[in-house]
């Protein structure tokens, strides 16, 4: 997925500056350590809904906010090296540890088949979202081959929050895209400003097959200048269990999803991230009702300005429809949901890595899915309202 804002605090420190070794003047190829990077995070939350979460103290629609008082989100620490030509072998392993980390598992790596999104009560708050290894081959640019685990490169969020504009994610992350994927990919910088990315993968959040057949996945990146990018990324397959296979008509699940950013104006920041997606055969529709292919798509925008270098302020807004009501999980299969939402985030760096995060989140629907009282056994609202503060401390 594509990153926030490049701010030095949350970017990947090289050891090299982290045990104070000089700089290799430039022109000239970089040592090992400065190739070598590290990432970490400490992050923990308090979220408030005036309404009722639902199960597991879960803000509806919202799987990573809880709210249950103080929540210890996240511990992150990540080593990463990138192949180059000098060092063609790479890799990157990302530990995490939190009530995150419970909804970042694929199936197969601390999670069962029985244990169903988006509560996931039965794992473990412990995960390696990315295990992978690279190798740059000496062919024409480099051709870069990837193999492990890796974050998904659909959207515009992560999976690590501080490295996003907002503290809580948007509909199009949480229900809208995978958030990870195991298996091979390969990329090769076409020209300096556009870059192609193709492989097969084992399926949306799956590591452990569940059906026997591999995914594709695709990404374009067109980077004109420094400030504008525009990336295109797509995947397709069949991700049903073996036994909802039978069903005749095809079984692919496909998305393409588009993200725009746009930095030009010095302090702000621009993003558009929108996507478009369907299922053949959705196994909750062929269930329930007399259609059988399912669609969602939603579009997102972001505005973030810059005001010090210690405040920063970010609002998002968010457009999701589900147009057969198979992603949101309440409403039942074959019924239209709409959603929307404005996101108001003031973020303040304390001192040194230690930031703050103060904010204000509506979200509204075209049917009841949000509680707003404790006895209710049935969602009774169309609209939710949430305030948060979070603190995180980046450590490189």
């Amino acid at each position: 997925m594509a990153m926030g804002t490049a701010e030095p605090a949350l970017a990947q420190r090289s050891v090299a500056d982290v045990l104070g070794r000089p700089q290799t003047p430039e022109g000239q190829p970089k040592s090992y350590l400065e190739e070598l990077s590290l990432f970490g995070y400490l992050e923990n939350s308090y979220v408030w809904n005036p309404g009722r979460p639902s199960r597991g103290d879960v803000n509806e629609l919202r799987f990573y906010d809880v709210d249950r008082g103080y929540t210890f989100n996240a511990f992150e620490l990540s080593v990463r090296q990138e192949s180059s030509e000098r060092y063609p072998f790479g890799f990157g392993v990302v530990l995490t540890v939190g009530e995150d980390s419970k909804k970042n598992h694929a199936l197969g790596i601390f999670r069962g088949g029985d244990d169903r999104p988006p509560y996931y009560r039965e794992t473990i708050p412990f995960d390696l979202p990315e295990i992978y290894a690279t190798y740059r081959l000496p062919v024409g640019n480099g051709l870069t081959v990837k193999a492990g685990r890796w974050a998904t490169p659909l959207g515009y969020e992560v999976y690590e929050s501080p490295k996003n504009l907002n503290f809580s994610r948007s509909f199009l992350y949480t229900l809208g895209t995978p958030y990870t994927h195991t298996g091979l990919t390969a990329a090769y910088p076409v020209t300096s400003w556009l870059s192609v990315t193709a492989g097969l993968t084992t399926g949306w959040d799956n590591s452990d097959n569940n059906n026997g057949h591999l995914r594709a996945v695709g990404i374009f990146v067109f980077h004109p200048t420094d400030t504008f990018s525009f990336t295109t990324s797509w995947h397709v397959g069949t991700e049903q269990n073996r036994n909802q296979l039978g069903i005749p008509g095809g079984h692919r699940r496909w998305i393409v999803d588009n993200t725009l950013l746009y930095s030009g104006i010095d302090k702000l920041t621009v993003a558009l991230n929108f996507d478009v997606a369907g299922e053949e055969n959705e196994p909750s529709l062929v269930a329930t009702t007399t259609r059988r292919n399912a669609a969602w798509a939603g579009v997102a925008g972001y505005v973030a300005y810059d005001w010090t270098k210690a405040l920063r302020t970010a609002v998002r807004l968010e457009y999701f429809v589900d147009a057969d009501g198979v992603r949101n999980g309440i409403r039942p299969a074959g019924q239209r949901l709409d959603l929307r939402e404005v996101t108001a985030t003031l973020e303040h760096k304390i001192w040194r890595g230690l930031v703050g995060r103060l904010e204000y989140r509506h979200d509204w629907a075209s049917q009841k899915v949000f509680g707003v009282r404790p006895g209710d056994a049935e969602p009774t609202a169309r609209t939710q309202d949430t305030v948060t503060v979070a603190f995180y401390y980046s450590f490189f």
